[in-house]
């Protein structure tokens, strides 16, 4: 056993006897419940109104200090936290022992009067304690100064597999989910205000589809049947727009079982939504507006990212795929085949798999060496048909160009857009164009789908969709660098 353990033994030890004493002289260290009349946040800031009247609280102990007759303590609650201030003399001898048991990590509710130290700190003086949970394992809190709590995390990885002691210690923390759960209202608010209507879709299919991606594979027995976690929800959202429904939006857990990186996680939250009689020119409209609309209410509509100021309040650029690729590259890459694009691949010194298909090269091209330049709001147009199975060929005629954007900032995608193909038997000479890739060994090619083929054989209107990453619109709105940064319970490995 490690000296740390030992150490961490003799602490639980220690605060399980306090818990024992407790329990000795007739007090429940687990009451049922307690009804705070305020929160701390609403004392700090109306003090003028709230001094000398009796309140209260309720919350965590976050720091101590223990002297004689008198003692200070900070108290956490939601809200922030606030110094308590609790004297023998107030509260009795007995109730004064009974405080010498309670320890940081301890819930506590309190009733006393506001006032303001010596030293201008507002505080509560404790009239009445009641013990609300004895905790047994401590808190990573290590000391505290100039109203700083210091923790004793040694790693972010230590952080994420400890979420809940993380959102203990770390406000910043706990503000970064507070902004998720209010960029995800927003979100739902602006959709909500245009007419779509949100709705769920299955996360259990059995055939995955929507997107170019390696699935998540489970089984349900009383089916006696293979199903796949899904990896998009654009099928059966475009089923319901077959069904007249001609604004719709679900914001959901997908899955990809996929490797992870700062922007990756095997599973995360989408938002996408379709919307009838619109192209993908209206959809770049109306995200340009929701993503400027969202960065209002949690205000960041200037954002700091890697020393460039990325100012969402401006119109977003918008530059065809193969103009970048051409201008970054020297020539006219639309018109190079296959083996004069892996020349080319290698010529710029990338590594290509013996099998990697045309599209799958011009992807590596794009993540290489446009993608990573691209730090003010860009909308990348008019992608290669090759690896949009799923987007409608160009109005100007090009049949080797789709109607499809996806929108970079800060060097990430953001979202991904097109005009919805509606030709069923384009749509199937696609899949199986698809079908014939996954038979080569490309892993992420999109299976045929006959009921969704069926479906739009019914009937589908001129169609726009999206695909947002809410994980990643929240990183970029909060300032976070790590997609865990922004999951409360990510994706680990095993200890």
């Amino acid at each position: 056993m490690t000296e740390e353990r030992k150490s961490l033994n003799q602490i639980i030890n220690i605060r399980k006897e306090k818990l024992n004493k407790i329990i000795s002289k007739g007090i429940n260290p687990y009451p049922p419940i307690f009804k705070p009349t305020h929160l701390s946040g609403e004392i700090l800031s109306n003090f003028k109104t709230q001094e000398k009247k009796l309140v209260s609280l309720a919350g965590r102990i976050l720091s101590i200090r223990k002297m004689g007759k008198a003692s200070f303590f900070h108290l956490q609650d939601i809200m922030g936290k606030i110094q308590i201030f609790i004297k023998k003399d107030d509260i009795g001898e007995s109730e004064y022992e009974n405080f010498q048991l309670l320890d940081i990590g301890d819930f506590v509710g309190i009733e006393g009067d506001v006032f303001k130290t010596k030293v201008g700190e507002i505080s509560v003086k404790v009239k009445s304690m009641t013990i609300l949970c004895k905790s047994i394992r401590p808190l990573p809190i290590v000391k505290e100064k100039e109203d700083e709590v210091y923790d004793a995390f040694t790693s972010k990885e230590m952080r994420y597999r400890n979420r809940h002691l993380d959102l203990i210690v770390n406000p910043q923390v706990r503000e970064t989910f507070y902004k998720r759960t209010k960029i995800i209202s927003s979100i739902r608010s602006f959709l909500d205000n245009l007419g779509f209507l949100e709705v769920e879709t299955p996360i259990l299919q059995p055939i995955y589809g929507g997107a170019n991606a390696r699935p998540f594979t489970t089984y349900h027995n009383a089916l006696d049947q293979q199903f796949y976690l899904r990896i998009a929800d654009e099928l059966y959202l475009k089923r319901l727009i077959v069904g007249g429904i001609d604004r719709v939006y679900e914001i959901s857990k997908d899955f990809r079982n996929e490797g992870m990186d700062r922007n990756h996680n095997p599973e995360f939250t989408m938002l996408e939504f379709y919307w009838a009689y619109a192209d993908y020119e209206d959809n770049m409209e109306l995200v340009e507006k929701m993503i400027r609309s969202v960065s209002k209410q949690v205000d960041s509509s200037k954002i700091n990212w890697d020393g460039n100021e990325i100012d969402l309040t401006k119109k977003f650029k918008r530059i065809p795929f193969f103009k970048l690729l051409n201008e970054k590259l020297g020539e006219d890459i639309s018109q190079l085949d296959i083996n004069k694009l892996k020349k080319l691949c290698i010529a710029n010194n990338l590594s290509i798999e013996k099998n990697e298909n045309y599209g799958q090269l011009l992807d590596q091209l794009m993540s290489e060496f446009i993608e990573p330049e691209l730090i003010q709001p860009t909308f990348v147009t008019d992608y290669p048909t090759v690896i949009s199975p799923l987007a409608k060929k160009h109005r100007n005629g090009n049949s080797d160009i789709v109607e499809r954007f996806e929108l970079f900032i800060g060097g990430s995608e953001f979202a991904n857009a097109f005009s919805e193909l509606n030709d069923p038997v384009d749509q199937r000479e696609r899949f199986e164009s698809q079908q014939k890739l996954a038979i080569k060994g490309d892993e992420e090619a999109h299976p045929v789908d006959e009921n969704f083929l069926q479906a739009i054989e019914s009937g589908m209107p001129p169609t726009a969709g999206v695909g947002i990453g809410i994980d990643r619109l929240v990183m970029l709105l909060t300032g976070n660098r790590s997609i865990k940064d922004v999951i409360l319970f990510p994706a680990m490995k095993n200890e």
